[in-house]
């Protein structure tokens, strides 16, 4: 899962308990609880952890938007809206919400440098609480360029090569989301283990 949905000291826990580690390796670890907490509990973050990440709307739609990072389309690098948007020059087909990708700290060469960019501005988008597909599946299905769309970063991002087969046959997010309902219940089995707050 992209988005496990555990604390890192979770997270940690599970890594070490799962013996996910290279050779099986088993670290010493202690994880403190924090007093007051639960998985409901919301927290900004006061500073940055990323030029890229100026926000908490940034932060919550990075791991929708990631995968663009594999694709034809910006995500604003380049901009103040990183990951807060995403477009191309040949995204056309969108509203007429556009923005221009120049260098600055957090993206030095940004993707379509000082090119006009058509696409979508998700500064106002509802907060997530799972991976949203729909906006890659409809940047896809508005591309004209279909077979360039892609590129290897892509399934390094995903994992497997799964994702893109499926979006390059057309399903709907829907149904790329029910193709993980097996896994995602054999993840949540091994996730309760190691849960430390509510």
């Amino acid at each position: 899962p992209v988005v496990h949905g555990m604390t890192i000291g979770e997270y940690a826990l599970m890594i070490n308990g799962e013996q996910w580690l290279d050779k099986n390796l088993q670290t010493d670890l202690e994880v403190i609880k924090c007093y007051n907490y639960t998985h409901d509990s919301s927290y900004s973050i006061p500073i940055q952890p990323s030029p890229n990440l100026p926000n908490d709307q940034a932060i919550n739609l990075y791991p929708s938007l990631c995968f663009f990072e594999g694709t034809d389309v910006s995500v604003g690098r380049g901009t103040e809206m990183q990951f807060q948007v995403y477009g191309s020059p040949s995204l056309v087909k969108y509203t007429d919400f556009a923005f221009t990708p120049t260098p600055n700290v957090g993206a030095k060469r940004p993707l379509f440098n000082g090119k006009k960019c058509y696409g979508v501005d998700l500064r106002e988008y509802k907060k997530l609480d799972h991976l949203e597909l729909e906006f890659l599946v409809d940047a896809f299905a508005k591309a004209p360029f279909k077979q360039n769309f892609f590129n290897s970063f892509f399934t390094k991002l995903a994992g497997t090569k799964t994702l893109q087969a499926h979006i390059e046959k057309g399903m709907s997010a829907q149904e790329i989301a029910a193709t993980w309902e097996k896994g995602l219940e054999d993840y949540q089995k091994i996730r309760v283990k190691y849960l430390l707050y509510e």
